[in-house]
């Protein structure tokens, strides 16, 4: 994986083209250690794509043949790789941009559903394919896929592993939007500068509660939007956006 900052922005690169970026157990690693560790002090942005012609085809299922694991071992092994991409996604208090340069398959797919913004070339195909090598869908595609797109959906798109282009991808919300891969960089790019714009660490509290709050009741999810809004309410962002609102200026987060 290439790992690249510049001006806040964290540039995370599968690197792998020969084999349309298939993730390894490594590639896994170094991701989930590369996101857990971006804090907003440092980054204002977290780019995910793909060099060549491919986000990412997935797990790579040839080194997964060449070294068949033990269950216990083989559980280990997808909870300290795979699994530690999900939880270091879901926590990053960074958000999360992925620019879907090309295909994204399996666990490039589940990564696509993971990520807080997504971007994709109209000629990108998706699939859940995970069924098609006889695994069910891993990198959090059984818990995030069914509350972003919706149940019915994602058993749809699950049971069948079936290819569908970047549109689709973008009706079942999927990604945010599909364009042109001429202007993939551009888009990209104005999201990124205008996360730049806003508060990192308030952005950052949305994210903790609306993901912590997938799972609650109404009442326990107001109670802790309530608690994280006090947390919001005592930042120096939120001091620099009420100056600012009052100045009639901009507000200069992140500085």
């Amino acid at each position: 994986m290439e790992i690249d900052s510049d001006d806040g922005v964290l540039r995370l690169t599968f690197d792998r083209p020969g084999v349309l970026n298939a993730i390894t157990r490594e590639t896994a690693s170094t991701l989930a250690d590369t996101i857990t560790d971006a804090t907003p002090e440092e980054y204002h942005a977290i780019v995910i794509t793909g060099e060549g012609d491919a986000f990412s085809a997935g797990g790579d299922i040839e080194a997964m043949a060449a070294e068949p694991d033990p269950p216990r071992q083989a559980y280990e092994e997808v909870t300290e790789t795979f699994g530690r991409v999900v939880e270091a996604m879901l926590e990053c208090p960074v958000p999360i941009v992925a620019k879907v340069n090309g295909d994204a398959v399996g666990a490039g797919l589940a990564i696509v559903a993971l990520s807080d913004i997504a971007y994709a070339a109209e000629d990108a195909t998706f699939s859940c394919a995970f069924v098609r090598v006889g695994l069910i869908p891993d990198t959090g595609g059984t818990f995030m896929l069914p509350r972003l797109i919706g149940l019915r959906a994602a058993k749809k798109l699950a049971f069948t592993g079936e290819f569908f282009d970047a549109e689709r991808a973008a009706d079942l919300d999927l990604i945010n939007e599909s364009m042109p891969a001429d202007e993939l960089d551009e888009r990209v790019t104005e999201t990124v500068e205008r996360l730049g714009r806003r508060p990192t660490d308030v952005i950052g509290m949305m994210k903790q509660a609306m993901h912590e709050n997938m799972g609650r009741q109404w009442d326990e999810a107001l109670d802790y939007e309530n608690l994280l809004q006090v947390h919001a309410r005592a930042t120096e962002s939120h001091e620099e956006g009420v100056a600012a609102f009052l100045e009639g200026r901009e507000p200069a987060f992140n500085e």
